[in-house]
């Protein structure tokens, strides 16, 4: 059934973007930080045309996605000559690939210099989430950008298209400091618990759960190539918020 909201008051015509609720930003945030990678859209310095690669995705602490990229690559030289790209979030499964959620953010690149505490910081939550790039992180040609969100087009499924500002994807008072790190090297333990929650979220039971990163909006779990992103509902006010929402899932299997 068509409701009064699904019709703009313009002629006959049907109202093609949604007005943007919580259940679009929190889709929108877990497509974007659940993602291990994505497709990244860049201008081509020479010719001007668009040219689109696959990148391996983290997130810092306020959400922003980051990639780990080579000198070498085409998609790091057109980023230094302009830094405007899109990021293409969300997996189609079974059926029409078209049916599933997906979401194309436009952004903006920055680079991250070695010589700061913010690189150590990204370099840490990059390997939690892939181990393998251990390989390669350290070497000089090698460099972290963050891909900082401007504005975002989300289809939710057949009929539910929303934009959405780039805010709506970056926390606003990031969770920083010795507390949340101790935290994150607790949660690294907490193995028991993380195949817990995964239970309660509807995923197999596998010892192999862990957590990976976190940050004031929710967590991941990862078991191999598995990555699942959990949204809080409301920003988490401290440390001992996020265990006690871990114990709630933990003791409802």
């Amino acid at each position: 059934m068509t409701s009064e909201n699904d019709i703009k008051a313009e002629g006959d015509k049907p109202k093609v973007i949604r007005d943007t609720d919580d259940e679009a930003r929190r889709l929108a945030r877990t497509l974007v930080r659940g993602a291990r990678y994505m497709a990244l859209a860049v201008l081509d310095p020479e010719t001007g045309f668009p040219s689109v690669s696959r990148v391996l995705t983290g997130t810092d602490i306020d959400g922003v996605p980051v990639i780990l990229v080579s000198a070498l690559a085409s998609h790091t030289k057109a980023l230094r000559a302009d830094p405007r790209c899109s990021l293409l979030a969300g997996e189609p499964g079974k059926g029409d690939p078209l049916a599933h959620p997906r979401i194309t953010v436009q952004c903006i690149a920055e680079p991250v210099s070695r010589e700061t505490p913010q690189h150590e910081r990204l370099r840490s939550r990059f390997l939690n989430r892939h181990p393998k790039a251990a390989l390669y992180v350290d070497f000089g040609d090698f460099q972290f950008l963050r891909i900082t969100p401007q504005t975002a087009a989300l289809n939710a499924g057949f009929g539910r298209a929303y934009i959405l500002p780039g805010s709506d994807l970056v926390i606003a008072e990031p969770a920083d400091g010795e507390e949340w790190r101790q935290l994150e090297e607790k949660l690294s333990t907490m193995t028991a618990e993380a195949a817990a929650v995964a239970a309660h979220l509807g995923r197999h039971e596998s010892p192999n759960w862990r957590f990976g990163g976190l940050d004031r909006s929710g967590f991941e779990l990862i078991c191999g190539d598995i990555l699942l992103r959990h949204e809080f509902d409301e920003p988490a006010v401290s440390p001992e918020a996020v265990l006690n929402h871990i114990s709630a899932f933990a003791n409802t299997r």
